[in-house]
């Protein structure tokens, strides 16, 4: 089984990728004294967080100096892989709090399906000031925007190999 965290006041707290655009691998990275701890992340929940944490300082006074770490801090192992997320705001301790859940999958043998793809297993916590939660937001856009361009005409990333479905697949759409 693997371990839980709860990590109530976080020195340190990023979202990165390691990899060329088009095979990045996301993680989201907190340190608290000398435990360092790495959570795999799909692209996708980068942005969810983003949105979310953005939705919840939202409502909150303007963090005075957000707390921008950009890069990941090596090494990135992963303690494993984020399936849910739910952020919340601790009034009384002034902080945002991000709880992950770690995604649970049993594969099948041969061709059966997946007998079970859910949520269980470890849990991390961590509880962010509102200035570590903004750097959080503007570390996950600055990720976001440094991925593959988008096709201007469907909106999929480009590849060498990208067939777009606005051409029928009869010609490359040209930038």
């Amino acid at each position: 089984m693997s371990s839980s965290f709860d990590l109530t006041h976080p020195s340190r707290v990023t979202v990165g990728a390691i990899g060329p655009p088009g095979q990045r691998t996301f993680y989201l990275q907190a340190r608290q004294e000398d435990q360092l701890v790495s959570l795999k992340l799909e692209k996708e929940q980068v942005l969810l967080l983003a949105g979310g944490l953005n939705e919840v300082l939202s409502d909150l006074p303007s963090a005075n100096n957000p707390a921008n770490e950009e890069e990941l801090e090596e090494p990135v192992l992963p303690e494993w892989a984020v399936g849910a997320m739910e952020l919340s705001y601790d009034a009384s301790a002034d902080k945002v709090v991000i709880v992950v859940v770690e995604v649970d999958v049993e594969v099948g043998t041969g061709n059966e399906p997946p007998e079970q793809v859910g949520f269980g297993g470890a849990i991390a916590r961590l509880a962010l000031s509102r200035d570590q939660a903004a750097g959080l937001i503007e570390r996950g856009k600055e990720l976001l925007r440094a991925g593959r361009p988008l096709c201007p005409l469907c909106g999929y990333p480009m590849s060498e190999d990208h067939s777009c479905p606005k051409t029928n697949g009869h010609r490359a759409p040209s930038l």
